[in-house]
């Protein structure tokens, strides 16, 4: 099991930054969270595609912060998370497929809580498990809250602005990779059409979120 790590020195942190903001781009496609095929009964849950305006916010930032557990009561989602970086073909990586209870959170971005958007992903089912840490993520709506737990004892609560689906070969990584502005967060698992003969979903649910507390 990978253990949260610290993120590296700012001039590293740049560096991957930057590989995964165009690789997100060029890459996504090729599955930047591929998956093996469902065994679920059901396919999971699709967004409405609504993202209304986002909320007015907690009206503050926070000191950077490894985030250590992820809560979603409306989706019942409680998981570790676990620090990632990025992948052998340039994407944001993800956990292995043998811990599908498990997030990741993209080390080289903000953490919950900084200025800018957080991004946690993770899987929405596996071969071996079914459903996985995120299979539900797509029945989330405007409203519904998102709970981080930090490795400083924190816990940032983020309240969802709203949830769609996109093609992984148009990911808008501009708008999900953000370093300033309001403290935000970004959670990503595949959705859309499953293409059994490449083992991967065709599109990716995104969910965004503002912070609205701290606990």
């Amino acid at each position: 099991m990978a253990a949260p790590e610290a993120a590296p020195r700012q001039g590293p942190r740049r560096q991957g930054f930057g590989k995964a903001l165009v690789a997100v781009g060029v890459f996504a496609g090729a599955g930047m969270l591929a998956l093996a095929m469902i065994t679920a009964p059901d396919p999971p849950p699709q967004p409405d595609g609504v993202v209304d305006a986002y909320h007015d916010g907690f009206g503050r930032v926070l000191a950077r912060s490894v985030p250590i557990a992820i809560t979603i009561p409306a989706i019942e989602v409680r998981a570790e998370v676990i620090a990632m970086g990025v992948a052998a073909n340039g994407a944001i990586d993800v956990p292995p497929l043998e811990m599908p209870g498990s997030a990741g959170w993209y080390r080289y971005g903000p953490s919950p809580g900084e200025p800018g958007s957080a991004v946690i992903v993770g899987h929405v089912d596996s071969r071996s498990s079914g459903p996985a840490v995120f299979y539900r993520l797509g029945a989330l709506r405007h409203g519904d809250l998102i709970e981080v737990r930090r490795d400083d004892g924190a816990t940032a609560v983020f309240t969802v602005d709203g949830a769609t689906t996109v093609p992984k070969d148009a990911f808008p990584a501009a708008e999900v990779h953000t370093r300033t502005g309001p403290a935000r967060l970004t959670v990503i698992t595949c959705g859309g059409r499953f293409d059994r003969k490449n083992g991967s979903y065709l599109d990716n649910v995104i969910v965004y979120a503002t912070l609205t507390a701290l606990r």
